[in-house]
């Protein structure tokens, strides 16, 4: 009943996700000529995989709650549980189809979704947004190499023109050269990039020489595009796992970001499908006391309590970002919370 429950409640809550969000963008794909076919197979087809990414965890309450609430109703509990089994041994069948529904999920979210995110994000950055991509436009440290820093003060993605530029290279954790220059321009592709009013520090043990060229260019490679000052904000869930665990290896590597997010992201995939359990217990618990109000009033408390799990698993991820909670903790947190609920339900449910 469980994975009938769960996969009722999956198709019927996508397909309203699909006609309300169907609602909202239907003048955009007109605005864009875009037929039928085109917006349910290059779009609706990624789309579903996306929202029931997003969603399984309070699939599995509201599924929980809803045949438990049932077999309360019809007092099959309080039968199943005067003759003998305990709660203990109810809860059994519910982890291992809860357990069955968190390992998809997790395949689904480590290799499956990435794919079907890219489709999706590819599609909406063409035809209907583009407010997915942001610029870095000040205060860039970005390291080339471990070996080669570089800091641009302002960076300009009209004509890829940065002002106050610098460039520091080691060896043996010693600076060896300053390059510095008021405007940096980029040339042409791969890497070539022009100075324009440089200057040349390079030091040796004690000595210092100075190259001064103002008023002149020079033209040089560096590892650096102009593609490296473009975000994608959503570029971390088009990602496999694999590749995520690169990216954040390589932007930490440049100095670029902290990889916070990206982390959070990571750990999230594990995470996530592990609240199913949590969740599934906690909707074990609610329903199968039978109350007045019945199924009605048990719905009320899990939507309650589904809310409260994704505010929580919000603020957790935005205190992770922007302060100092650790990526690692700010994902388990909301599980590590209603772990605690889920104790509590269960020490006082029907016995």
């Amino acid at each position: 009943m469980y994975l009938g429950s769960f996969f009722f409640t999956m198709l019927l809550i996508s397909m309203v996700a699909v006609v309300i969000d169907f609602s909202e963008k239907i003048n955009r794909f007109i605005d864009a000529d875009l037929s039928m076919v085109t917006v349910l197979v290059k779009y609706y087809l990624p789309f579903i995989p996306w929202i029931n990414g997003l969603m399984w965890p309070l699939f599995s309450l509201i599924a929980v709650i809803f045949f438990t609430s049932r077999l309360a109703k019809n007092s099959e509990l309080i039968a199943t549980l005067s003759s003998g089994v305990s709660f203990y041994r109810i809860m059994v069948p519910f982890l291992i189809a809860a357990s069955f529904v968190a390992t998809l999920l997790w395949i689904g979210k480590n290799y499956v979704i990435p794919h079907s995110c890219k489709l999706k994000n590819d599609f909406e950055h063409e035809y209907l947004s583009k407010k997915y991509q942001k610029t870095l436009n000040s205060d860039i440290h970005i390291y080339l190499n471990p070996s080669e820093k570089i800091y641009i003060r302002h960076y300009k993605k009209r004509d890829t023109t940065a002002s106050v530029f610098r460039l520091e290279k080691f060896e043996d954790e010693k600076l060896v050269q300053i390059l510095k220059a008021e405007q940096l321009e980029f040339k042409k592709l791969p890497n070539e990039w022009t100075l324009k009013d440089y200057e040349i520090r390079t030091f040796k043990d004690l000595d210092e020489t100075i190259l001064i060229a103002k008023g002149e260019t020079l033209d040089t490679f560096f590892d650096l595009t102009p593609n490296d000052f473009i975000r994608n904000t959503k570029i971390m869930e088009n990602m496999t796992t694999g590749d995520l665990r690169a990216h954040i290896s390589r932007e930490q590597e440049k100095g670029l970001i902290t990889g916070k997010d990206f982390m959070i992201e990571l750990y999230q995939r594990t995470s996530q499908p592990f609240s199913i359990i949590i969740l599934t217990i906690i909707g074990l618990a609610v329903a199968s006391r039978k109350v007045r109000g019945g199924m009605g009033f048990h719905l009320a408390v899990g939507v309650i309590l589904g809310a409260a799990f994704v505010v929580v698993s919000e603020f957790s991820a935005t205190f992770s970002i922007n302060l100092s909670l650790s990526p690692l903790l700010g994902s388990w947190t909301p599980n590590i919370i209603f772990m605690v609920i889920a104790a509590i339900l269960v020490r006082y449910s029907q016995k």
